[in-house]
């Protein structure tokens, strides 16, 4: 067990001091007691007196350190644990430009690559994924990580990139995929590029890129989605060209000495899995951290039903007048 706030304890510690003080500073002095009826003072005082008044000091205590501890919210985890598991270290660089909105591959082209990279994701095992989406800028979608169902939840809110961020730079986007991988010290490390490879905004050739993804020994496997069938009427984007360049999609893979593939080819994508299974895996320590339960209603009811049973038992034996 642990607690979210757990300040809130350092209470307990006064009400320590509070009940020490009482003891002893005020047990010693004369009290007076204004009754209306002697006869029952001596009913009172032949029931045990001391007693009574022990129970309903303790029950008020009792309730404020139950309140106490509800405020610091404990809570428990079910599994804390550190496990060594061999990995490879993969991002994912998702094409999110309008070209994606092409209709070639159905519902588009977007929706086809961002069930290649689901499928991708749920046959992996151990590996450490992140997410990079990208259209003329490239923005971080998920970090590397072993949670593949936040890592799915993250992908399939994947849309489009805004209008102001439209295009396809395919350079930058592997430029800041090697930022994520080149300080790891993994022995494998992989870029999956899932685009159609139409670049057209960027300061950095997606060429250029694949080099010094080479320099920093990362590989890079392209997944090509799309046609040459016509064009797609996209409202609000207007008329898009069925386009891809997978001249450019196989250049970057062979620069690195991965591969190309096709996006709804679920037989090539097999053959990725295949191939990243053969890459050297490196042996690191993850922390498991499972989903905590919180216990403060608990202690939150047995304060205020402690609290009522003093208040009941102070109107029955002091008869206190409410």
């Amino acid at each position: 067990m642990e607690f979210l706030n757990p300040n809130f304890l350092y209470l307990l510690i006064v009400l320590i001091v509070l009940i020490a003080m009482r003891i002893v500073f005020f047990s010693k002095r004369n009290a007076s007691l204004q009754v209306s009826n002697v006869e029952s003072l001596k009913i009172f005082f032949n029931k045990g007196a001391t007693f009574k008044i022990f129970l309903l000091n303790s029950l008020f205590v009792i309730a404020l350190t139950f309140l106490i501890v509800s405020l610091a919210r404990p809570r428990i985890s079910s599994s804390d644990k550190l496990v060594k598991v061999d990995v490879v270290d993969i991002i994912l660089v998702l094409d999110t430009s309008s070209s994606m909105l092409a209709e070639d591959f159905k519902p588009n082209r977007l929706e086809a690559v961002k069930k290649a990279a689901q499928d991708f994701i749920e046959n992996r095992n151990g590996d450490r994924i992140g997410l990079l989406v990208f259209g003329k800028e490239t923005f971080i979608q998920c970090p590397l990580t072993i949670d593949y169902s936040v890592l799915s939840n993250l992908l399939t809110e994947v849309t489009v990139i805004d209008r102001k961020y439209d295009g396809t730079a395919i350079g930058i986007a592997i430029a800041n995929g090697i930022n994520r991988l080149r300080a790891n010290d993994s022995k494998s490390k992989v870029i999956i590029l899932l685009s159609d490879g139409s670049n057209n905004s960027g300061a950095i050739d997606p060429i250029s890129a694949a080099k010094m993804a080479k320099e920093y020994n990362i590989k890079i496997y392209t997944i090509g989605a799309g046609t040459r069938q016509a064009v797609t009427y996209i409202p609000d984007r207007g008329y898009i060209k069925n386009e891809i360049d997978e001249d450019t999609l196989k250049k970057i893979a062979a620069e690195t000495g991965g591969k190309y593939f096709r996006a709804i080819d679920k037989k090539s994508l097999s053959n990725v899995y295949e191939e990243i299974n053969k890459l050297e895996k490196s042996e690191i320590t993850v922390s498991y951290f499972t989903q905590y339960r919180e216990i403060y209603l608990y202690f939150l009811c047995a304060g205020f039903i402690a609290l009522i049973l003093y208040e009941v038992l102070n109107i029955i034996y002091f008869r206190r007048i409410i």
